[in-house]
């Protein structure tokens, strides 16, 4: 498996991403879709979500489709950004047929990022705002790190942000993840100066550091601020292929994928994070063994999530106001 020409979860054909943040707020919204609805279920390993329209992903449920994916900061609030999006869609003819009206399908998920410097003393909530403007910013060539849903995320040691990665398989199949990293644990060895997911890195895309020679059983160091590593983080994601799955498959892959998510952030899946998979297929590839085929594609998204994650740290940039460092200042990069 090697990554696709981007090296983002658009190198799977039809898929947009789009970006909005305020750097002031120091947060953001991040959304994804495609030219028509895509094939989406969920699996949420964390304690602490914060969701909307992620009960119709189930498979048992009659969506079928969603219109777009949101992931934001911004905690409950942020979840408004879907109805920016949904507001958006709605002015477009998008949404699921119900007679003569149209409902878009948006469903969303949401990071704790309200204390980390920004301006959080807004008098209209800016979230259907970004989420709007987010939309009119997809495209295929997206930046990463401060960008997004992960402009204000952080790690117990450094600053977060939004990562994505893929892999095409020798199927032929392409599998991609996108992901805001704002977990309680870290992406980073108790050195910080090795990520845990560094055996699985491809060609340098997070700086090459190595695997830790030294690693630690110990929980790594936090630097966030007490009441923001005991109130609220969490890691949020989308994992996607151009492979053909319904929606009880789409679920295996997000369940696959969060071994990923464990791989790259220790600790992951704590009471404090609501750490969220999103699992979505366009459909345009048939597969001819479905059952092992699954097994190979579940397997690469948990491999495009932990680079994905490990990506948004490296490519974070810092700015005024922080109350983390960036990995690349700690390293001295920058």
């Amino acid at each position: 498996m090697t990554p696709g020409q981007r090296n983002l979860i658009t190198d799977i054909p039809g898929l947009k991403v789009g970006n909005a943040q305020d750097p002031d707020l120091k947060s953001g919204t991040t959304v994804l879709l495609s030219g028509a609805p895509f094939t989406t279920s969920v699996a949420v390993h964390g304690g602490a979500p914060g969701t909307r329209e992620t009960d119709l992903l189930a498979p048992d449920k009659s969506a079928p489709g969603v219109d777009a994916l949101v992931l934001s900061g911004g905690s409950a609030f942020g979840l408004a950004s879907a109805q920016g999006v949904m507001d958006a869609l709605h002015e477009q003819g998008r949404g699921f047929p119900v007679l003569s009206a149209r409902v878009p399908i948006v469903p969303a998920a949401i990071i704790f990022d309200l204390l980390n410097g920004g301006d959080k003393d807004w008098g209209e909530n800016p979230y259907p705002a970004l989420g709007r403007a987010a939309l009119v910013d997809a495209k295929t060539d997206f930046e990463i790190g401060t960008f997004g849903a992960g402009a204000g995320a952080q790690t117990a040691m450094h600053k977060g942000g939004l990562g994505s990665a893929s892999l095409v398989l020798p199927s032929g199949v392409t599998v991609g993840a996108l992901v805001a990293v704002n977990p309680m644990g870290s992406v980073t060895t108790p050195s910080g100066r090795h990520f845990w997911a560094a055996a699985f890195e491809v060609d340098g895309e997070f700086g090459g550091l190595g695997v830790d020679p030294k690693p630690e059983l110990t929980l790594p160091p936090s630097r966030k601020v007490p009441a923001m590593a005991s109130l609220g983080n969490t890691t949020i994601a989308i994992v996607a292929t151009d492979a053909a799955l319904d929606k009880a498959q789409c679920h295996r892959m997000a369940v696959a994928a969060h071994d990923g998510m464990a791989r790259a952030i220790v600790p992951a899946h704590t009471p404090m994070d609501g750490d969220l998979v999103f699992a979505a297929s366009t459909g345009a590839r048939q597969l001819d063994d479905p059952g092992i085929e699954l097994a190979a594609i579940g397997h690469a998204a948990s491999l495009c999530l932990a680079r994905a994650i490990s990506r948004a740290v490296w490519e974070a940039q810092p700015e005024s106001g922080d109350t983390l460092p960036t990995l690349k200042q700690d390293l001295g990069l920058i």
